[in-house]
């Protein structure tokens, strides 16, 4: 293996050693779990084993040892019961009398000096419920949490003067983002009531947030610090604050730090997925592929709270009609609720369900016209000076051909498997997806900044934008010395305290490098201008101001959904055994309109951990469900792709530069979750002859098609 190049002045676009390990300036550890804390005690949570059901009593056995095990129930929360977000539904603990809406629903949190005594503890507590009727079922459920209409056209007319209407129903699986490691949090009571949270998670003032509410606590007294964080996808954006606020209840009680720290089994029972959904779609053409409209129908499964679902919901219907130009479109999606646990961010959010529909309807009407399914994406394509399902007008960066001519290029002749029993097939997706917040979100958040120039002739950057594997470290200061015309190593990044750093957004949406960096970037060339006429220490803070070009209407769901889309072909390449029914993918090419690589090695690594995600999903990471439960809540049972299951993956970069993009670049941290699925099942039909029309592409599934047809 080569060694890594040496830092340059300038290190835009060119692979720099990676920022790993504690942070440079507070010399913090590594996981959470590694935080030595004297004095902490161990936290745990007591969680509903019903769906659905009414706490009648909660009794403590006469073995319980009270004076070494602190309770705490929902009386002990001195400000809202709420877990703060978009909707005030769901409670941080349930109260007596009240009701439990999942199994793994947290009741009671109890605190101990040793594991052992508190697992002791637990056993000695008894609830009683008053057990109600479950809905699991999405044509069942009454509660909706959210709906999003997009009209665009006339849907009735397109559809009398069509040749063809073709309709198909798609639907997709439940998805764990079993980040490296679990839900974690270690919260320190300190003087004048101030609260100190270090956790495991995305997204600083997120939890910051939620602690002020919840305790009562001013900014000062709400402190929270993010660990080293193995990866989030999502799983870490909302889902940590109920831990933290977990842990601060805790530790409020006991005087005491006290760390709670999920095992595996608890993470995979207890935390938010993917949403699973049905997807419909009704496309009218005309014989020669003339794409005349497009009428979609969504229903996501949001679980037992709203959590993040309208946003979820949100993504998914403007991404529903696919990278294609469309005249007349109607997008209906809901979102409602169920007792099971709440789902909630996961790469993609949204658009991979609804992208995975609307790329296995070009292909179903290719089948039906007798066309090339690349041929009939040519007609379709969006292209500059188009229109999308919202009425956005695409202005500059659209690289929807780019992709499909450098991914076709790339893929070759497919070759026979050479065995009798097992057949190939390959299959092909092109998908956009929007970068930074949807229509006026980051208009509202104003995420902000600051970098400071120090005496030492070193420049330190202050955000909130949280390293969670993708690279932020490395990206930031590569975009500050650039702009500085500095040495790497002349540039430090400073923790993600928020008693530090100003709210610089979450680390979400494919936002940070695209919104953020260009932040960085700003603040780096402001103070490059100010060292020409005043010496340091100084500081400069920049804060998103939205252009003026960009227009969006939220409740009519019409104009500028986002700055900008980025753009992906995926062609994929399948074994399937027609025995066992096994699918393996053997092949994968992908081709990112990236805008500008900032660090070609990272955009290359996250593009294939992306990829291999989006296999897992589409043929293996099935969650089966039992009485509102998962049933295979064990990494025993839920199988994730390993290095052995991993297809070759080519990464090709596409430059097509945004201009208010960091030096032109993009977000594309989800993008490479939306292309596979559907480029999996397409290529799994062109071997077998049957459709799945849905995900995970289980054997069982695959056996059960193939005998039927």
């Amino acid at each position: 293996m080569c060694p890594p190049p040496a830092p340059a002045p300038t290190a835009v676009g060119r692979s720099v050693p990676r920022r790993e390990g504690a942070d440079k300036v507070t010399g913090r550890a590594r996981y959470t779990d590694d935080i030595a804390v004297p004095g902490a005690w161990y936290g745990k949570t007591i969680r509903s084993t019903v769906p659905r059901g009414r706490i009648r009593s909660i009794t403590f056995d006469p073995l319980f040892d009270s004076e070494r095990v602190v309770v705490v129930t929902a009386d002990d929360i001195p400000g809202d019961n709420v877990v703060h977000l978009i909707r005030d539904d769901q409670p941080i603990l349930a109260t007596r009398g009240g009701e439990v809406r999942h199994r793994e629903e947290p009741i009671l949190l109890l605190a101990a000096p040793d594991r052992g005594t508190l697992e002791e503890a637990a056993s000695h507590i008894k609830i009683e419920y008053e057990i109600l009727e479950p809905v699991y079922a999405l044509e069942k459920a009454i509660e909706v949490f959210s709906t999003v209409e997009i009209t665009k056209g006339d849907i009735a007319t397109a559809q009398r003067s069509a040749d063809f209407v073709v309709q198909h129903e798609f639907r997709v699986g439940l998805q764990e983002q079993l980040y490296i490691e679990p839900q974690g949090t270690i919260a320190i009571p300190e003087s004048g009531g101030r609260i100190k949270v270090i956790g495991s998670l995305q997204c600083p003032y997120y939890v910051h947030r939620a602690l002020k509410r919840a305790l009562k606590l001013t900014d000062q007294q709400a402190v929270v610090i993010q660990a080293e964080t193995g990866g989030g996808f999502g799983g870490k954006e909302e889902y940590p604050s109920l831990v933290a606020l977990h842990a601060a209840l805790l530790a409020r009680k006991a005087g005491r730090p006290v760390r709670l720290i999920y095992d595996r089994h608890e993470d995979l029972a207890a935390t938010t997925k993917r949403h699973p959904g049905v997807i419909t779609h009704r496309t009218a053409v005309k014989k020669d592929g003339t794409l005349l409209s497009q009428d979609i129908e969504i229903v996501l499964d949001g679980g037992a709270y709203c959590t993040l679902t309208p946003v979820v919901l949100s993504r998914a219907a403007i991404h529903a009609a696919g990278a294609y130009a469309c005249p007349n479109v109607r997008i209906r999606a809901r979102a409602v609720a169920t007792n099971t646990p709440p789902n909630g961010a996961f790469r993609g959010f949204g658009a991979p369900q609804s992208l995975f529909a609307a790329e296995l309807m070009v292909e179903h009407v290719a089948e039906r016209l007798g066309m090339s399914s690349v041929d009939l994406r040519r007609k379709w394509m969006l292209r500059l000076g188009d229109t999308t399902a919202t009425g956005q007008r695409l202005t500059e960066s659209v690289g929807n051909e780019m992709v499909l001519d450098a991914a076709l290029k790339a893929a070759g002749a497919v070759r026979p498997s050479g065995r009798p029993a097992v057949k190939r097939g390959r299959g092909l997706s092109l998908v956009f997806h929007g970068s930074g917040f949807t229509g006026s979100g980051e208009k509202k958040l104003q995420g902000t900044i600051a970098m400071e120039a120090l005496t030492d002739g070193t420049f330190r950057i202050l955000t909130a934008s949280t390293e969670i594997g993708q690279g932020t470290k490395t990206i930031f200061c590569q975009l500050a010395a650039d702009a500085l015309g500095v040495g790497l190593d002349n540039v430090v990044l400073a923790p993600q305290d928020t008693s530090l750093v100003p709210d610089s957004g979450p680390t979400v949406a494919s936002r940070t490098a695209m919104i953020v960096g260009r932040l960085v970037q700003e603040a780096a060339e402001e103070i490059r201008e100010r060292l020409k006429r005043e010496r340091p220490p100084f500081k400069v803070e920049k804060s998103y101001v939205q252009p003026d070009s960009i227009h969006w209407d939220e409740a009519t769901y019409r104009g500028d959904a986002y700055p900008v889309y980025a753009w992906a072909c995926t062609i994929a390449d399948v074994d399937v055994d027609m025995t066992t029914g096994e699918v393996r993918v053997t092949d994968l090419v992908t081709a990112v309109d990236c805008g500008k690589a900032l660090h070609p090695v990272m955009a290359e690594g996250q593009i294939e951990g992306g990829c291999l995600q989006a296999v897992g999903w589409a043929t293996i990471e099935e969650i089966k469900m039992k009485d509102g439960g998962y049933q295979n809540d064990r990494l025993a049972t839920y199988l994730i792709p390993t290095a052995l299951d991993a297809p070759r993956i080519r990464t090709i970069l596409v430059e097509n530069p945004y201009s208010r993009g960091p030096f032109g670049a993009k977000g594309i941290g989800e993008l490479p979750m939306d292309g596979p699925a559907p480029a999996i099942i397409a290529a799994i039909h062109h071997a077998t002859g049957v459709w799945l029309d849905e995900v995970p592409a289980t054997p069982e599934k695959v056996l059960a098609a193939c005998a039927s047809r």
